[in-house]
């Protein structure tokens, strides 16, 4: 099978690796890719936003099944675009894609078919949202309906700051609404369920570190790190996921008329009462996906491809004994405006299979020399028996590379491995 991914971050970088070693590939490529990929696949310079590039890429390359990345492509309607043209893709439909393009069409989903998430109320006026965080108090948690890039959500430890949030995403580039929440209290986990309309089955969980430094301080990111699996997340919390959240919103999407085919990434927090949704993404996370790419002991494609068809009862994605974490290096004053165009130097690839830096925001200079481009820049990920060891040889290798204007996380997996 001819296989094309669309996207140009690490989680694209992990799935092209991943993939690579599928039985079932004959070609795989990737637009618009990064440098990492490039050194793997052809990769193709089409933005992720250029629907009709895609679409007339993956018709001149034979492509038997397009696998998608990011958000933006499928809240854009990708997928409807390739299936008009009969090219099977991983992914939801543009109005399926609602769950994670607009926040206030998942909390009003939750609540009419009674999701546990937390308590809300939705605003498109500032001052009656102000007006509602003075009545509820601090903390509480502000989010952009629309989409935001991993930013569009601020956990308000004061009522100065939630004051201050309304205005930062109460914008029409954010969608013109905020979703206004309880601050949940647990322990988050991203869980990934495969679906195919009516049918889902795990892929896996993973616990996400967001805040941009150590102690888990500074501002929200996309994500700086991640580990998997998630001690608090066992077979049990599995099964209730997928009984209480995972099943009930394919019903859901189906009963409105979306059905659901793709990745459904599910924020949670693991609260006494039990796991609550904090939110939808419709595509697999970043760093998430590069440990469980790292952990996966099957091959994926096979699952993939049902699940595009509709055809997933059957199909299982089995995760190794094994740990994986992963530190991701971003740019210095990410995640503002990051400081970008600074040389990286990588140490020679060749390690074995415990460890791969995948590339995320990298490019080439005029002489060829890897560059930042972007806010989170490199994925360093490894995997071992235990969490410890994974922790040691990404950590490891992270000291190898020589970038004076990167930063990183020095704590990731630090909860999981209090015990050890």
């Amino acid at each position: 099978m001819r296989v094309l991914i669309i996207g140009a971050g690490a989680r694209e970088h992990a799935l092209v690796w991943r993939l690579s070693q599928s039985p079932m590939v004959t070609a795989l490529m990737a637009a618009p890719g990064n440098p990492g990929i490039a050194r793997m696949v052809p990769t193709f310079a089409i933005a992720v936003e250029d629907i009709a590039g895609l679409v007339d890429l993956a018709r001149s390359q034979k492509i038997d099944f397009v696998i998608v990345g990011p958000e933006a492509p499928l809240t854009l309607g990708l997928v409807d675009a390739l299936a008009a043209q009969g090219i099977p893709a991983l992914g939801p439909s543009r109005l399926a894609a609602q769950l994670e393009g607009s926040k206030a069409f998942t909390k009003a989903l939750c609540a009419e078919f009674n999701i546990p998430t937390a308590a809300y109320a939705t605003f498109d006026d500032a001052a009656a949202a102000k007006g509602y965080i003075r009545a509820q108090g601090a903390p509480i948690v502000i989010k952009a309906d629309g989409l935001a890039a991993g930013k569009g959500v601020v956990v308000a430890e004061n009522l100065g700051q939630a004051l201050d949030a309304v205005d930062q995403l109460l914008t029409p580039e954010l969608g013109g609404r905020i979703v206004i929440e309880e601050c949940l209290i647990g322990e988050e986990v991203s869980f990934f369920a495969l679906c195919d309309g009516r049918t889902a089955i795990p892929v896996g969980a993973a616990q996400d570190h967001k805040r941009a430094f150590d102690g888990d301080l500074g501002p929200n990111t996309g994500g700086m790190g991640a580990y998997s699996p998630a001690p608090c997340f066992d077979a049990k919390a599995q099964d209730q996921v997928m009984a209480e959240i995972i099943q009930p919103t394919l019903a859901a999407m189906a009963k409105r008329g979306y059905l659901f085919s793709g990745i459904l990434f599910a924020g949670l927090m693991m609260t006494r009462t039990g796991p609550k949704l904090i939110e939808y993404n419709v595509r697999l996370g970043d760093p998430e996906t590069q440990v469980l790419m790292m952990r996966l002991a099957n091959d994926p494609l096979p699952a993939f491809w049902a699940a595009a068809k509709g055809d997933l009862a059957g199909h299982h994605l089995t995760m190794s004994d094994q740990s994986a974490l992963v530190v991701v290096m971003a740019a210095k004053d990410y995640p503002g405006t990051p400081k970008t165009g600074t040389r990286i130097g990588l140490p020679d690839p060749g390690r074995g299979a415990d460890s791969v830096i995948f590339h995320a925001g990298t490019g080439l200079d005029a002489g060829g020399n890897l560059i930042a481009k972007g806010g989170r820049v490199l994925s360093i990920c490894a995997r071992g028996p235990r969490l410890a060891d994974a922790c040691r040889i990404a950590y490891d290798l992270t000291g190898q590379i020589d970038w004076p204007d990167g930063f990183y996380r020095r704590d990731i997996g630090h909860k999981a491995l209090k015990p050890e």
